[in-house]
């Protein structure tokens, strides 16, 4: 096993932990995630309403006596999300760890606080890392401009951007963005993370619920075949490339676009049904650069094993049978 400040600090047994993924994160996934022993996270507002999350939680506990937890992002939204009503359903459900992301989550710190819960909070550079840490989280994660969904606007890659951060921060640093095997893992340990988030690659497992179609695709697609849209409206997602994200690209490149000639195309509900029909080619969906590193459609017990194996392996033979006497 290897010990870092991420796991003696959550109490968790691997240094992996299972990203928020909307639409993906729900139950069947976290439960086995944490049954492997490393970190699952469930998405609060996959959930439609704060009751529903509260039965999720339940549904995830009956699979799992293991921790887990709940991400919650913060976001401008056309229909206002009842942010205090899913906290209350965090606190009252007893969830002792919450991921956060988007804006900053000062306002509900306190609340965290009181009721026991750990916070890591989401970050794209050192500067809002150095931020979070300020206003108390217990860690940061840290997303390299390789990660699925939203990388930020600074465009700064987990090589350059990880170390900086570890250099900057005191409290436990996880890297995310690229990371899909023992090799991903224990580079971001070398750089000077205690653990790493992987979302793209827990997506292609037995126990994702994601159409068999999406699997198959993300294992089919190479590192190249992400695109990036919304950048001109900063606010920039990554994404699997498809036809439509192509056809996003080029509305943007138009001169005069604004955000409604392309909302239609980037519709949240249209991206959830790719995930249920399995058809890739007909929604905006996020997906990380790791899906070049995508071979095969294991259960979450057998890809963190064998994570964890193979990181063990690679410190103890590899890496050290390059040190000369």
């Amino acid at each position: 096993m290897l010990s870092t400040n991420f796991t003696r600090t959550f109490g968790v047994m691997h240094p992996i932990i299972q990203g928020g993924m909307q639409w993906i994160a729900r139950a069947e996934l976290v439960a086995a995630v944490a049954n492997s022993g490393a970190l699952g996270f469930l998405s609060a507002l996959t959930q439609p309403s704060p009751d529903d999350l509260h039965a999720e939680i339940e549904r995830c506990r009956q699979m799992t006596t293991q921790p887990f937890g709940v991400n919650l992002t913060f976001l401008p939204a056309i229909r206002p999300i009842p942010y205090d009503e899913y906290i209350d359903v965090i606190i009252r459900s007893g969830i002792k760890i919450v991921e956060t992301a988007g804006n900053n989550p000062v306002a509900y710190m306190d609340r965290f606080k009181t009721a026991g819960i750990k916070v890591i909070h989401k970050c794209t550079s050192v500067r809002h890392a150095l931020k979070a840490e300020q206003i108390g989280v217990d860690a940061v994660s840290i997303d390299g401009f390789e990660c699925a969904g939203h990388p930020g606007e600074d465009d700064i890659p987990g090589l350059v951007l990880i170390p900086r951060a570890a250099d900057s921060i005191k409290i436990p640093l996880i890297a995310s963005g690229g990371f899909a095997d023992a090799r991903g893992l224990v580079a971001a340990l070398a750089l000077g993370a205690d653990g790493i988030i992987m979302g793209t690659r827990f997506m292609a497992t037995q126990e994702a619920p994601a159409h068999p179609d999406i699997k198959r695709r993300l294992v089919e697609a190479d590192e190249r075949q992400t695109e990036l849209v919304l950048r001109s409206f900063n606010n920039t997602w990554r994404v699997h490339k498809n036809a439509l994200t192509e056809q996003v690209v080029s509305l943007e490149k138009q001169t005069g676009t604004q955000f409604p000639d392309v909302a239609p195309l980037v519709a949240g509900t249209r991206g959830r049904a790719v995930y249920s029909s399995g058809d890739w080619d007909n929604g905006v969906w996020s997906v990380g650069m790791a899906q070049g590193l995508v071979y095969d459609i294991p259960t979450v017990e057998q890809l963190v094993s064998r994570i964890v194996g193979d990181a063990g392996d690679l410190i103890a033979n590899r890496l050290a049978s390059l040190r000369t006497a």
